[in-house]
């Protein structure tokens, strides 16, 4: 006699994942990583060597841009999946506001083809990017991985840089191949110090904050590590921009807190220039230079001087739109003195000797008022004054509550946005090291709109800035609790 052998039915593999980045991965253990991590892409991205000429100091498009399209596209099929609604009303008009400016001065431009180009460019820096971020980010623990993204980035190109400095192997800065440029070029000779930069000030940030003791001093070593390969980046915008926006951070931490740090910092940075060799006579000439740019001003300093009254001359003659988007290069010409050069001389870091041509007033505020007019310059700018606002009264709130939780992701967010707001004094956008601009606005704008709210959650369904119901099973929970715990 035969017996059926009854087998257990086999269990049947669930995909109803939540909304995290288990939209895209249908995996179990997708539900546990972060739906920052596109974000994190982008930035491993902006790592990589670049061929030169590609993607560069041209303008073109690069591998992180094209992550960066791809963040935005996920976040709308996330967005999409989960059926909620994005923004709050406040939200949007703050992050939406600059698209006026943007399509009066696209509409307004004699090529209509590089218009749309601009647009699209403008769009993608300054809304579609920060705001992809700012929905991404669940809580601070979500800030801190981000921050700490790009504390890795700017180690890593950082490294390459006193590398470049050490061998001779960097960009031409005065006859020598010692300028550290990362793996961006020549160029793009802003874009390692802009990477270094960032970093800086998120890890003085984390250095402030009332986190764990281990973090603090991990954070701390990394800003003192990071002063050495800034200082040999021989970029005047970006020392200015970060000593500037390291002392903001130090008196908004508190004021006990911020002599201390300040004098460990100054020792600190002492004795690095000159255990570096940093503290040669190029980088004490190159110091000098920032106080000399009235009286005997180099070449370089002559020719933003003269490349910003020819901005100014192109508002006057268009001061509501400005001359379109894009057309900078195309009136500058007509609008500048015989005292401009033809270009500035880029050599070294792999690539051959190019003459580059000078197609911005390296001002961003200068180059969207040349561009854009009053109307796009005001509303571009009233969008990051709401913001610088908005997260300011949220660093208020944190020094209001017992133990300051999340006072070190406020540091970060306003210390990020205190830093482009003054280097755009000095630069403006292009490169490939542009779209890390972007991303570092998405956690500008989660603090200044979600995690700064009133209620102190941190979580982003916990205030009024971002709409829609989370799922509460698995992972893809609100974790207000934890962020207040933090």
């Amino acid at each position: 006699m035969t017996h059926a052998l009854h087998l257990p039915p086999r269990p049947r593999l669930r995909l109803s994942l939540s909304p995290s980045l288990s939209l895209l991965l249908p995996l179990p253990w997708a539900r546990a990583l972060p739906p920052v991590l596109p974000a994190l892409a982008v930035l491993a991205l902006l790592g990589l060597p670049l061929a030169p000429g590609g993607g560069g100091g041209g303008g073109g498009a690069g591998p992180a841009d094209a992550a960066s399209a791809l963040l935005v596209l996920y976040c709308a099929v996330r967005l999409l999946r989960g059926r909620r609604r994005p923004l709050s009303r406040t939200a949007a008009v703050v992050l939406g506001l600059p698209v006026t400016g943007f399509a009066a001065a696209a509409m307004a431009s004699d090529a209509p083809a590089a218009g749309l180009t601009g647009l699209g460019r403008y769009l993608q820096i300054f809304v579609l990017v920060p705001a992809a971020v700012l929905l991404l980010l669940r809580d601070r623990g979500d800030v801190r991985l981000l921050a700490w993204a790009f504390i890795g980035l700017a180690l890593w190109q950082g490294a390459i840089g006193v590398h470049q400095y050490a061998t001779g192997t960097g960009a031409s800065y005065r006859g020598e191949e010692i300028r550290a440029v990362g793996t961006f070029g020549s160029q793009d000779v802003m874009g390692m110090a802009t990477a270094v930069s960032v970093g800086l000030v998120c890890a003085v940030g984390l250095a402030l904050g009332h986190t764990s003791v281990r973090q603090r001093c991990a954070a701390a070593g990394c800003a003192v590590l990071l002063l050495a390969p800034l200082a040999v980046s021989f970029s005047r915008g970006a020392w200015i921009a970060t000593a500037v926006t390291c002392a903001v951070q130090l008196v908004l931490a508190g004021v006990r807190r911020a002599l201390k740090a300040g004098a460990a910092l100054v020792a600190a940075g002492v004795l690095l220039v000159g255990g570096f060799g940093a503290g040669t006579a190029m980088l004490q000439e190159r110091i000098d230079s920032i106080t000399q740019v009235a009286d005997a001003p180099d070449q370089s300093v002559t020719d933003r001087y003269t490349m910003w009254a020819a901005a100014l001359g192109m508002w006057r003659e268009h001061p509501l739109t400005g001359v379109g988007l894009k057309a900078f290069p195309e009136h500058r010409d007509a609008h500048a003195s015989l005292a401009l050069s033809s270009g500035s001389d880029t050599d070294g870091a792999g690539a051959g000797f190019r003459r580059q041509p000078l197609l911005s007033p390296h001002n961003m505020y200068l180059l969207v008022l040349a561009e854009q007019g009053l109307a796009g310059l005001l509303a571009l700018v009233g969008s990051w004054l709401a913001l610088l606002v908005c997260g300011l009264r949220g660093l208020l709130r944190v020094h209001r509550l017992r133990g300051r939780p999340g006072l070190d992701c406020a540091l970060v967010a306003c210390g990020l946005l205190v830093w482009k707001l003054t280097d755009f004094a000095y630069a403006d956008i292009g490169g490939p090291s542009t779209v890390l601009t972007a991303v570092c606005l998405g956690p500008v704008a989660w603090w200044a709109l979600v995690g700064g709210d009133a209620r102190g959650t941190g979580g982003v369904h916990g205030t009024g800035a971002v709409r829609g119901t989370r799922s509460t099973g698995g992972t893809g929970g609100t974790r207000a609790g934890e962020a207040t715990a933090r």
